[in-house]
C-alpha cells in the first residue's frame, strides 16, 4: 500500500522555535515550588551515595567519579520538581548543567542508569501513577497518529543523519568482532555494520528466490543486501525522506527490479514472505500495538518462514513499571514509542501467535561503542549541522539523546538482541 507524502506531516518534524517553545521559561508554579526542595533532598542525597562527582552551590557531592556542574540549581531543582526526568533532560538543553568534556556526558549518566531501580526510594516510585506525567493521546502509535510519530525524527534531514552516520547508513547496533563485547575498537563501523545485516539475513534464510519483507526500512542498505542474495524484497516504511534517499541508493546500485520501497504502515502489509526482518522497529510500535505486530508478521509469514527481529529491550519490570510514563525521549526524539522485554515478546508470540523465540543474541555492549562514534561523529560535524538550520539547542539535544542512550547500553539498564522467530507450521 503506497500513500502520498503529507507536506504538513513533514514540516512538523523541523525543529524549529515551535519545538523549543515553553524551554526559555523556568517553571514557577505549585509543582516547581513544592516539588523543588525535595528534588534537592533526593538528588543530592542520591549521588552521594554513587561513584560521580557533583558540583553544586559550592560544595561537591558524590564518592568521585565522572564529573556534573551544576551552574543555576535553583533552575535545575525546579525545573525536576515539575517535571521530574523530562525537567533533568530539559536542564541540560538550556545549559543549567553540564559535564568538563563530551564523552563525561555519557560517563555520568551510565552510573545514574545503573542504580536507576534505586535512586528515588521505592516508597516514592510506588507515586509514580500519580506523579509522573502519562503519553499524549496524539503521540499513541496508532494508524492515524504513526506517521507523525515517525516524520518527528526520521524526516528531520537525510542531510543530517549522513554526518554522523557510516556509509551504510545504518542506524542502529553495529555488530563488532567478538562476543559478548566488542573486541577489535579499530574495526571500521561500516563493517561492524555489514557484519550485522548479514547475520540476521543468515538467521532469517535470506537466499536466492526468496521473499523478503522488511518492516522499517532504514536508508535501504539491508534490502540492498538482501536483493544481492538474490531475493525480491519488498520493504516499508512511514518516512518520506528514507524512502526517497532508499530508492536512490538502490537505484544506484542497479537494483530496482529486486527492490520495492513503499510507504506502508506495518498492519496494511498483504501477501506472503519466506523470510520477515525488521532492525529496531518494533521500538517505535508502542506497548498498546505488540499484539497487533506479532499477529500481522504471523499472518504474512509463509509456511516454514523465518523471522529475524533485532530489537532493544530493556528488564520486563521496569517495563511494566513505566510503561505508561511520558519520558524525555517521547517528547523531543521518539514520540509513542516504548522498549519491550524479552520476556514479553515471548509471551505475546506464545500466546498471540505461532511464533515462537528459537534464538537470541544479546550484544549491548556492541551499542555503546555504536553510539560513542555516532556521538563524535556527529559533534565534529556541528558546524555542518548548523548550516542544515538546527540550532546550538538541538545540537545539545542530540549530543544529550546520543549519550544518553550510550549510557543506558553502557550500564547494562537496556540491551538489543538479534530474536529468531519461527513456528512449527501444521499441515
Amino acid at each position: 500500500m503506497t500513500t502520498s507524502p503529507d507536506r504538513d506531516v513533514v514540516a512538523a518534524a523541523r525543529p524549529e522555535a515551535m519545538r523549543w517553545a515553553g524551554l526559555d521559561v523556568v517553571p514557577s508554579g505549585p509543582k516547581a515550588r513544592l516539588g523543588g526542595p525535595v528534588a534537592r533532598r533526593l538528588f543530592l542525597g542520591a549521588v552521594s551515595r554513587l561513584d560521580v562527582t557533583v558540583e553544586c552551590e559550592g560544595r561537591t557531592y558524590g564518592k568521585g567519579g565522572p564529573v556534573m556542574r551544576i551552574h543555576r540549581p535553583d533552575e535545575f531543582f525546579a525545573r525536576i520538581g515539575s517535571d521530574q526526568l523530562i525537567g533533568f533532560g530539559e536542564a541540560y538543553l538550556t545549559g543549567v548543567w553540564d559535564t568538563p568534556t563530551p564523552s563525561g556526558l555519557g560517563d555520568f549518566l551510565g552510573v545514574l542508569a545503573g542504580e536507576i531501580s534505586d535512586l528515588v526510594p521505592q516508597w516514592m516510585q510506588r507515586l509514580r501513577g500519580v506523579v509522573a506525567k502519562r503519553p499524549p493521546k496524539r503521540q499513541v502509535s496508532s494508524k492515524r497518529n504513526s506517521r507523525a510519530n515517525i516524520a518527528h525524527h526520521y524526516d528531520l534531514s537525510n542531510e543530517l543523519f549522513q554526518l554522523f552516520l557510516d556509509p551504510t547508513l545504518s542506524y542502529s547496533s553495529a555488530l563488532f568482532d567478538g562476543i559478548p563485547s566488542p573486541l577489535d575498537a579499530d574495526e571500521p563501523l561500516a563493517e561492524a555494520q555489514a557484519r550485522k545485516i548479514e547475520r540476521l539475513l543468515d538467521v532469517a534464510g535470506v537466499a536466492e528466490g526468496s521473499r523478503v519483507l522488511e518492516i522499517g526500512s532504514g536508508w535501504g542498505e539491508l534490502a540492498m543486501r538482501a536483493a544481492k542474495r538474490g531475493a525480491q524484497v519488498l520493504t516499508i516504511t512511514l518516512s518520506t525522506e528514507q524512502q526517497a534517499l532508499a530508492r536512490q541508493r538502490i537505484a544506484e546500485a542497479g537494483l530496482t527490479h529486486l527492490v520495492d520501497v513503499e510507504l506502508c504502515d506495518y498492519r496494511d502489509v498483504q501477501g506472503s514472505f519466506d523470510a520477515i526482518v525488521s532492525v529496531e522497529m518494533i521500538e517505535a510500535v508502542g506497548y498498546d500495538y505488540w499484539d497487533t505486530y506479532f499477529q500481522t508478521i504471523d499472518r504474512v509469514l509463509a509456511p516454514g518462514g523465518k523471522v529475524g527481529i533485532q530489537a532493544i529491550t530493556m528488564p520486563h519490570d521496569r517495563m511494566l513499571a513505566t510503561r505508561n510514563t511520558w519520558t524525555w525521549i517521547h517528547k523531543y526524539i521518539f514520540p509513542g514509542g516504548f522498549l519491550p522485554s524479552v520476556e514479553v515478546i515471548d509471551q505475546i508470540t506464545r500466546e498471540r501467535t505461532s511464533l515462537r523465540v528459537t534464538d537470541r543474541l544479546p550484544f549491548g555492549s556492541h551499542y555503546a561503542e555504536t553510539l560513542r562514534r555516532w556521538d563524535a561523529a556527529f559533534l565534529g560535524n556541528t558546524e555542518k549541522v548548523l548550516e542544515l538550520g538546527f540550532d546550538e539547542t538541538f545540537i545539545r539535544m542530540w549530543h544529550f539523546y546520543l549519550e544518553y542512550s550510550r549510557a543506558g547500553f553502557a550500564s547494562g539498564y537496556i540491551d538489543v538482541n538479534q530474536i529468531l522467530l519461527t513456528r512449527e507450521d501444521v499441515s
